[in-house]
């Protein structure tokens, strides 16, 4: 994996100081990094999520996480805020696929990563493995596929195409959390998770999903 490669994967998508700002200015706050923990108890490493984000009328935000298979997980606990378009919920799983999304007016950025712990050698705490399963760039969906309360329509997924112009599938097995996360880019004034599904019941300490 290239460098490039390597920190789309670690850090979501590498954004300009201009547009950091611009969300800042907005108050629409993300939260893309994964970091790998481990479980004391189970004896084992997961990966730590936080679904995030929002938006504004003309700019959106937002990162959720789903399985490998592209199903739902259930979040840890949700988090409560002061504000909205910020922190909804802590994910926690062996492996976590991250979906990002940005929106600025009707272009779109998506980015799909896969994360998990990397083989164990020698008894060494393992490293991060984080894959880019899916890039794409400067995308398009038109107002006209919202709703009457700005909601996207069933069917409504930003369409991307190649650098030669030839369009680029969305892996199917994502297409329920890409277009989650495309609902929450244009949520105004977020304040609940997306995608995520709450636990069946409540989790103590110890308890994992």
């Amino acid at each position: 994996m290239d460098s490039k490669r390597d920190q789309l994967g670690h850090h979501g998508l590498a954004l300009p100081r201009r547009m950091l700002r611009r969300l800042g200015d907005v108050g629409i706050f993300v939260q893309p990094q994964v970091s790998l923990e481990h479980q004391h108890l189970a004896r084992r490493y997961v990966v730590r999520g936080i679904e995030s984000g929002g938006a504004v009328k003309e700019l959106g935000r937002y990162v959720t996480f789903c399985g490998p298979a592209g199903e739902p997980v259930p979040y840890l606990h949700p988090i409560d805020g002061i504000g909205v378009n910020g922190l909804h919920a802590v994910v926690i799983a062996p492996v976590l696929v991250r979906i990002e999304m940005l929106r600025v007016g009707r272009t779109w950025q998506l980015l799909i990563t896969k994360h998990q712990a990397a083989a164990i050698e020698n008894g060494r705490r393992p490293t991060l493995e984080s894959v880019v399963v899916f890039r794409g760039v400067n995308g398009f969906l038109g107002i006209e596929l919202l709703g009457e309360r700005g909601e996207l329509a069933s069917s409504a997924m930003p369409q991307f195409w190649s650098r030669a112009g030839e369009p680029r599938e969305i892996p199917r097995m994502f297409e329920a959390a890409v277009w989650a996360a495309a609902q929450g880019a244009i949520c105004v004034g977020c304040s609940h998770a997306h995608f995520l599904a709450a636990p069946t019941k409540s989790i103590g300490a110890g308890e994992t999903r």
